[in-house]
Parts: structure tokens; sequence; C-alpha cells
């Protein structure tokens, strides 16, 4: 079975370059045009590797990257940008990436460095002790907060404090996506996109619905305001 890539890319021309150069070299290739599309299809499919450009709409790879590492997904991070400063290089590389390949860059260099990362995937995981893996499967699951409030996407349960603030489907994954992007302004379309999936089409007084019925259970449960309303942008979850 071929390696299995996601290349995430809002420039049309680099992102099929790539996907074009991938294939050839025997990788089966999904591609994102941002990255909140990228986040989608990185949690909904299993890849062997993320190929994610920093300088995307809505949310970077930067940030893509870090999301995923929180949400315990070791999936090799490649980032590309425009931006080789040494900052830069560190910030992604704090995040959680485990290369950097500066723009513009050749195609042997990309492809290189891809072999690299899935070598070391491959060598970290046959390392592993079974006692190491066992503690791997025993993690705790992740717990997002803010402020007072606590988000488990294991579990799909939030708490204001001790005051558990009971949930749809939906409310819980529009609640989940804006604590993760804490201070972050999501636009309509970014959201669509992440909640109802990317084909989801556009309907703000929906959205505003959902929204509204989420601060409800957020005010019943004594949290103040956590979701403000960026007129004419979208959302943002931002501390009291």
């Amino acid at each position: 079975m071929p390696e299995r890539v996601l290349v995430a890319d809002d420039d049309r021309a680099v992102r099929e370059a790539v996907e074009r150069a991938l294939e050839l070299a025997g990788y089966d290739v999904v591609t994102a045009g941002d990255g909140v599309e990228a986040l989608v299809l990185a949690r909904r499919d299993s890849f062997s590797a993320l190929v994610l450009d920093v300088m995307m709409p809505h949310i970077d790879g930067v940030a893509v990257c870090r999301v995923l590492r929180a949400d315990g997904d070791r999936t090799p991070v490649l980032i590309l940008t425009a931006r080789a400063g040494i900052p830069d290089r560190a910030n992604g590389l704090d995040a959680g990436a485990d290369d950097y390949l500066p723009k513009p860059f050749e195609v042997p260099e990309l492809l290189a460095r891809l072999r690299a990362l899935l070598r070391r995937a491959v060598l970290t995981a046959s390392s592993a002790s079974p006692a190491e893996e066992a503690e791997e499967r025993e993690r705790p699951v992740d717990v997002l907060r803010m402020a007072a409030l606590r988000v488990s996407p294991g579990t799909r349960r939030a708490w204001w404090g001790a005051a558990e603030i009971r949930l749809t489907r939906t409310e819980f994954d529009l609640l989940e996506l804006l604590v993760r992007d804490e201070g972050l302004v999501l636009d309509h379309a970014a959201i669509y996109r992440a909640v109802w999936g990317p084909d989801a089409g556009v309907d703000t007084k929906n959205l505003a619905g959902y929204i509204g019925y989420l601060r409800r259970k957020l005010t019943e449960a004594g949290a103040p305001d956590l979701i403000r309303t960026v007129r004419g942008v979208g959302y943002a979850a931002r501390r009291p």
C-alpha cells in the first residue's frame, strides 16, 4: 500500500505541483485548500505524513499542527513557508512540526525530507517498548481549558467549574472548535467546514442559532460571555 500524504496549501499552483510530484513518486495524495479543511481531514482520516503551508486562511499551518499535537496525533508534519527566518522556523518546530522547508524549494529536496520523516516515524514506532506502548494507551484523555471551562473531546463532555453543560453533538463540536482556537476569529465559512464538513453550505442564520443555544447553556451553567461576535466576520472564544 502506498504511503498516504495530506498536502495543505491555499496556493492552488503550489498545491497541485506538490500533489503531482508526490503522486509520481508513488504516494497517495489528499489535498486541502486551507487550514480548517486540513484539520477536518487529518482528524477524520489516517495519513502517513502531513505537508502544511504556514500562510493559509482561517487557520494557519502552525495552528493546525499545534491542535493535532494537543489531540495526541503524532503524524509526521513537514511545514512549508515563504518565511525562512529563524524565529519562524522555531515557531513551527515548537508547535510540534518535525521539519521545516522554506519556499521556493526544489522537488527532490521535498521528497528527500518526506522520506526522512517517514523513516524516523517507522524507527520511533518500532523502538517503543511494551511498557511505553501501555503507557501511551493509558494516557489520560486530553482536556481543553479556558478559564473555568473544561471541554473533554474524548468523552464529549463539558463543564463550567463543577457544573456539567449538556450539549447536543453540534453544540459540542462548535464549542470544541472555538475553545481549541481560543482568541482566533473564525469566519462563518471556516466554522461550517469544521463542524458540518467541507461540503456544507453557509447559512449564517443557522450558525447564529447554534451560537445562541451554546451561549444560553453556558450562561445557565454560570459562565460569563465567552463567545464573542465579530460583526461581518465570525466568532471567537475569549476569556472574560
